[in-house]
C-alpha cells in the first residue's frame, strides 16, 4: 500500500527556514519521482519540486528557484524540501506524492500520480 506522510511545517518569520520531509511507504523512491505541491485556500495545487526516481534529477518552479532544494535519502525512504528566504506568499499546506516532472517547450510541468499524503501548513509570517 502507498503511503506519503509529510511533516516538518510550522510557524516562520519572513526570511526564515524551514525543513519539510515527506516519508514513503510501498513504493521505491529509486523507482519513481516524488514532487511537493503546495495549496492555498480557493486555489488549486501548485506544483513546486520534483526529484526524479532513477538519476534524482531536481525540477523547482521559477517561484521558488534559488531558494527551496529538494533532496532525498534513499535508507531512509525519505523525500525532503529545504525551504530558505521564506516569504509571505509561501503560506500554504504543503503535499507530497508520486509525480511525473518535465519540461515542454520551456514550461515546467509537475502532475500527481496516485495519493496525495496528509499536508503539513507552512505559515509565513511576522
Amino acid at each position: 500500500q502507498v503511503q506519503l506522510v509529510e511533516s516538518g511545517g510550522g510557524l516562520v518569520q519572513p526570511g526564515g527556514s524551514l525543513k519539510l520531509s515527506c516519508t514513503v511507504s510501498g513504493f521505491s523512491l529509486d523507482y519513481y519521482a516524488v514532487g511537493w505541491f503546495r495549496q492555498v485556500p480557493g486555489k488549486g495545487r501548485e506544483g513546486v519540486s520534483c526529484i526524479r526516481g532513477k538519476d534524482a534529477i531536481t525540477y523547482y518552479a521559477d517561484s521558488v528557484k534559488g531558494r527551496f532544494t529538494i533532496s532525498r535519502d534513499d535508507a531512509k525512504n525519505t523525500v525532503y524540501l529545504q525551504m530558505n528566504s521564506l516569504k509571505p506568499e509561501d503560506t500554504a499546506v504543503y503535499y507530497c506524492a508520486r509525480s511525473t516532472c518535465f519540461y515542454d517547450s520551456g514550461t515546467y510541468y509537475q502532475n500527481r500520480v496516485g495519493s496525495w499524503g496528509q499536508g503539513t501548513q507552512v505559515t509565513v509570517s511576522s
